[in-house]
């Protein structure tokens, strides 16, 4: 029965949470779990020549495989698998209680021992989130605190536009504190990562820039704030820049004056030619005055006389 409940968990092993590896073939081998995760360790290479080996933790065994049979002992029993083809040993939903030293047993043929190596597990909880708290001094510098909420043993780095942060650029605390005060002349990315062995987070934070400018309320601004707090100053966002609006109505202007002088001259030439015409067709108003009378000719018409 145990061996079959042994080959159902090889068939249904799920794996759940963090899942780490470990080559566990060397003697003293130091191997690490998340918790609540899933640890593989590889026990040995091929498995074709070994007629028999056994695992044991704390002395108490564990597994036990005798010419490809294989068992799966105790308590550990329904969420383990062992892979024959490549000699790994699987433990899911790891707890505290699975921490401890690991001995694996080889024996040939006769049952003579063969070889014994022995690995140490260690399962810690993973890293969950980061916490960065930072503040910007009256100076320009930026001190910021780095912080992670769970994890054990967790250990601090710092980078800076993808890049490691230097000595040089701190004023306080190191690439490996949780604690930093960067200096005045520092500006990017900066991020803080947390990990442990078994997993490890990080958190982006932007550095401190200068401002001088009015606030949502009406207050004055001048001093260093972080540099996505872009928030506290009135942005003119609803309105077009003056450059837009004086390149689109100078257009129109030019446009429209330039409709309007042609419309005027266009009427003056149509009102000087019709004015021009009429002139020549009707002649001057006022008669032509005699200049000399002497050169006038008078007629008089003459009756007949009658005979009386």
């Amino acid at each position: 029965m145990e061996a079959v409940l042994g080959l159902m968990v090889i068939l249904l092993g799920v794996s759940h949470g963090v899942e780490t590896h470990c080559d566990g073939r060397q003697d003293g081998a130091q191997c690490y779990g998340a918790l609540g995760g899933t640890v593989d360790i590889q026990l040995m290479g091929s498995t074709s020549e070994i007629p028999r080996y056994q695992l044991l933790k704390n002395s108490l065994k564990i597994l036990d495989v005798r010419n490809n049979y294989i068992v799966i002992y105790n308590t550990i029993a329904h969420r383990s698998s062992f892979f024959p083809s490549n000699g790994t040993f699987r433990i899911n939903n790891l707890s505290r209680n699975d921490s401890g030293d690991y001995t694996l047993e080889t024996s040939d043929s006769d049952g003579a021992s063969s070889g014994v190596q022995t690995l140490q597990l260690f399962i810690q909880a993973p890293v969950s989130s980061v916490l960065l708290v930072s503040e910007c001094l009256s100076q320009g510098e930026m001190r910021v605190s780095c912080s992670s909420e769970g994890g054990d043993s967790p250990q601090y780095s710092w980078a800076l536009d993808g890049r490691t942060l230097t000595d040089a650029e701190l004023l306080s605390g190191n690439n490996k504190s949780n604690n930093i005060i960067l200096k005045q002349q520092v500006s990017g990315h900066l991020v803080c990562s947390v990990r442990n062995h078994v997993n490890s987070v990080s958190k982006e934070q932007k550095t401190c820039s200068f401002i001088n400018c009015t606030s949502i309320n009406g207050t004055q601004i001048l001093g260093w704030v972080h540099a996505d707090s872009n928030s506290l100053c009135i942005e003119p966002t609803t309105e077009p820049t003056p450059v837009t609006l004086t390149a689109v109505g100078t257009s129109w202007f030019i446009i429209g004056l330039k409709a309007a002088v042609v419309i005027l001259s266009l009427s003056g030439i149509w009102i000087w030619f019709t004015w021009k015409k009429k002139t020549i067709l009707e002649g001057p108003a006022v008669p032509e005055k005699v200049e000399s009378p002497d050169n006038s000719v008078f007629m008089i018409e003459m009756s007949p006389c009658s005979n009386t």
